[in-house]
């Protein structure tokens, strides 16, 4: 049986997006499931919210099954939180299906191991690509196929195959002194605001992407301080951009919620130059038209 190897995040909800669509699409539910709980386990212990009696060498050990394939591995990181601690984080599984056997193989940064020309398929968040590829025009990203559109074939050979429906959204907030009384809070409210705009630095290329270059003149990126929450620094900007499910948090802390920018969701990732019939076979596979995914913009 051919194995055809897919990179994948080491953990978090990437990977247990990419976890449930396997168990959807060829009956590896219990393998999911065992690596998801383990997974969410070891975090509440990195973050201090789960003791365990065994340390971190005991139960990586009791964890992986090096002797059969299709048994879970686990490796160990250190975690970026105070002290940072060791973290048990997923290395890989193989996982039989109709096509094939399709081997998950854990990265840092899967998006990466495939503009490296490592893996042909792989899966990360779609806000990556928008970080690291997409060229910056003075339009605002359309949708999907513009995400595409919009990655220069000079510079990777990597392009997204389709969404997971795991999507929270990068979504506009601001305080209600700012927000517009008689209109929408959107993108045509940004290209004729001029001030702050609160943002995480690392979301700043994706910003700029999803508003269009134009819209941002006269705006000023800040970011938060160490010490603050998201909400609280955008209410001391007056207007920011950050992730949220369904806005309640942000009305908590007396933000009006706007549009919603980007959908922020884990996507298939193919290289093109890597590509096989047996690559090809397992991406038909693992996408499809039953995935109710948000990858287009408003």
């Amino acid at each position: 049986m051919t194995t055809v190897s897919v990179a994948v995040p080491r953990k978090g909800r990437p990977l247990e997006a990419v976890l449930e669509r396997l168990a959807d699409r060829a009956g590896a539910t219990d393998v999911a499931d065992r690596i998801s709980s383990t997974l969410r386990y070891e975090k509440a212990i990195a973050k201090g919210n789960q003791s365990a009696d065994a340390d971190v060498y005991d139960r990586l050990a009791a964890y992986s099954d090096v002797s059969e394939p299709t048994e879970p591995e686990y490796s160990l990181l250190r975690d970026d939180r105070d002290g940072m601690p060791r973290r048990v984080v997923f290395d890989s599984v193989t996982i039989p299906t109709d096509e094939g056997a399709v081997r998950l193989v854990g990265r840092e940064e899967p998006f990466r191991a495939l503009r490296k020309h490592e893996f042909a398929l792989g899966f990360d968040s779609a806000d990556l690509v928008l970080e690291e590829v997409v060229e910056l025009r003075s339009d605002p990203l359309g949708d999907l196929s513009a995400v595409n559109e919009r990655i220069d074939p000079m510079d990777t050979d990597v392009r997204i195959r389709t969404g997971l429906g795991d999507t929270v959204y990068h979504t506009l907030l601001a305080t209600p002194d700012v927000a517009p009384p008689n209109r929408s809070l959107d993108r045509s409210f940004v290209a004729e605001y001029t001030g702050s705009l609160c943002i995480s630095p690392r979301y700043e290329r994706l910003v700029e992407a999803v508003l269009g270059t134009d819209a941002l003149d006269g705006v000023e990126f800040t970011y938060p301080e160490a010490s603050q929450t998201e909400e609280l620094a955008v209410a001391n900007a007056g207007m920011g951009v950050y992730l949220t499910v369904t806005g309640s948090t942000a009305r908590e802390h007396g933000l009006v919620v706007g549009e919603s920018l980007f959908p922020s969701e884990t996507v298939l990732l193919e290289n093109d130059v890597e590509r096989t019939d047996e690559t090809d076979a397992v991406a038909s596979l693992l996408a499809g038209e039953d995935i109710d995914t948000e990858l287009a913009l408003a």
